[in-house]
């Protein structure tokens, strides 16, 4: 998950994650970050393949935002 400038949480999922968010700090990645610009990378999992990576995905986006900040929060103090 990336921080916007605008405080709004994006998730997404990648093969290459310093590609990916190159990308998007570049201005080539999602059209919803361009002008959401500089991002943060606040928080990541990891998965052995690109099904389970997407119905976390889902999973995720699903959540509301407080619940995405609660994530990210249990995840900062491990």
């Amino acid at each position: 998950m990336l921080r916007c400038r605008d405080n709004s949480i994006y998730t997404g999922i990648t093969n290459n994650l310093e590609k990916r968010i190159g990308a998007h700090k570049s201005g080539n990645g999602s059209k919803y970050l361009r002008g959401r610009l500089p991002v943060e990378l606040i928080y990541k999992e990891d998965f052995l393949n690109r099904s389970t990576a997407c119905k976390r995905e889902i999973e995720v986006k699903k959540l509301k935002k407080k619940e995405k900040e609660l994530l990210i929060k249990s995840a900062s103090q491990v």
